[in-house]
């Protein structure tokens, strides 16, 4: 033991005696170390995000959606004006809540309007009639009021709850709950307000197809009585006319096992009714967010690779600055080895050394990268106010940031794993040499 502590003592006497030499030789490790820890983190941050966007569909959830078919779609660059019918109907919904059964909900949603006003003020329409259930299926939150209920479904209420952009833009001024706008020409009363939906970008996004924040629904018996199934869009040089009886069904599983099971088993009745599924879709979240997840362990682990290059490149810092250490202090080993020192007396010496560099470069190197991942998460949003810069940069970035407990152990101790290793040539290097030469080494 006490072998230990005195070769413990001399190993750290020496680093303190070349403060300089010692800081830059674990700067390699203090700086793949915080690399290692600040690129997982901006990986599992950006996982996380992804993950958390397609999970507030519902892991359970099947979303059946009605398309334009391809060829429907604009032709040379240019708009055209037509009237077409196309998407689910309400024989398919008829279909579907026959088949599934065994299902735990089903609700459609059916595209209403084709502006919302109020005032002078006005959106592209949004709005869409639906059941109740919608609320608990999509994970939807209020922020005020209430949701669409039986009891409005029953009375074929002109009522309507809205997005929070659209709260923003027709009532910007004005309390929006209880206030009456208008779907076209048709008068609705505000009865709640949702809360802000984190879906405006993302994975999100792309599954839902829209900005739920934009969102109007209404219930779908006054959608169906009040409405019709005519949806039509105008835009700057076109107008379009489109038929869609029903524009959304969401299902929900039993159970997350059975989502797979019944994806596949309403992919083959859509196939039946809707020949190869020209104009409809169909997305399931759960099989997104296993492949997000895989997509994700991936850029993890190859972050994490890239990252852990530069700790290899500061064992070798370690390995190169300890080597021109044992030409430096040969006189000083043939003075030990001269005094009764062995071999493994002078391994240990500098083993203790290039130990004790990696272990306090990790430490340090573990205090910066948690320091730059939090800066990040917070840096980045104000990125766009800067005078110089910010035009780079658009509006609402972002770089989410998730601190990993298992990059930082991993990090620190493949850090003091390195020092060990790259510290073990020079030491045997050092332990090697002649007593009688290293004497007379000038």
């Amino acid at each position: 033991m006490r072998f230990f502590l005195e070769t413990a003592r001399l190993g750290l006497k020496n680093l303190r005696l070349h403060l300089l030499r010692s800081f830059l030789t674990a700067l390699g490790i203090i700086l793949g170390v915080s690399a290692v820890i600040t690129m997982v983190s901006i990986g599992e941050g950006s996982k996380q995000q992804a993950l958390d966007q397609i999970e507030a569909l519902g892991a359970r959830n099947i979303i059946v959606r009605s398309q334009k078919p391809p060829e429907s779609q604009q032709a040379g660059g240019q708009q055209r004006s037509f009237s077409m019918r196309f998407g689910l109907t309400r024989d398919d919904l008829r279909s579907i809540r026959e088949n599934f059964d065994d299902v735990e909900t089903i609700v459609p949603l059916k595209s209403v309007g084709s502006q919302v006003l109020r005032d002078d003020r006005r959106l592209q329409s949004q709005s869409f009639g639906t059941t109740p259930d919608l609320k608990t299926l999509a994970n939807l939150r209020l922020a005020r009021g209430r949701y669409i209920t039986p009891e409005d479904m029953a009375d074929r209420a002109m009522v309507a709850v809205i997005g929070q952009e659209v709260a923003k833009t027709l009532f910007p001024f004005d309390d929006a709950l209880g206030s009456t706008f208008r779907i076209d020409e048709k008068v609705v009363t505000v009865v709640g307000i949702l809360a802000p939906v984190g879906l405006s970008g993302g994975a999100g996004a792309a599954l839902v197809g829209r900005d739920l924040n934009l969102d109007v629904h209404i219930p779908m018996t006054t959608a169906e009585t009040s409405f019709g199934d005519l949806v039509m869009r105008r835009s700057s040089g076109s107008f379009q006319a489109n038929e869609v009886q029903i524009e959304e069904v969401y299902l929900s599983s039993a159970t997350r096992e059975s989502v797979l099971v019944d994806a596949a088993r309403l992919r083959r009745l859509m196939e039946t009714r809707h020949p190869n599924l020209t104009d409809i879709s169909l997305i399931v979240p759960y099989e997104l967010l296993e492949s997000a997840r895989k997509t994700a362990l991936t850029w993890t682990l190859v972050l994490g690779f890239i990252a852990g290059i530069a700790l290899l490149v500061g064992g070798i810092g370690i390995m190169n600055i300890m080597l021109a250490s044992v030409t430096e202090r040969t006189r000083e080993i043939g003075i030990r080895r001269a005094l009764g020192a062995t071999r493994k007396h002078i391994i240990w010496q500098f083993l203790v050394e290039t130990s004790v560099l990696s272990a306090l470069g990790g430490l340090v190197g573990v205090g910066l990268g948690i320091a730059a991942s939090l800066a990040i998460g917070v840096a980045i949003p104000y990125l766009p106010k800067l005078p110089a810069i910010g035009g780079m940069f658009p509006e609402g970035v972002e770089l989410p940031t998730q601190l990993s407990p298992w990059s930082m152990f991993l990090s620190f101790g493949v850090a003091a794993a390195t020092g060990l290793i790259f510290g073990i040539y020079p030491a045997t290097v050092a332990a090697k040499q002649d007593p009688i030469v290293a004497l007379r080494h000038d």
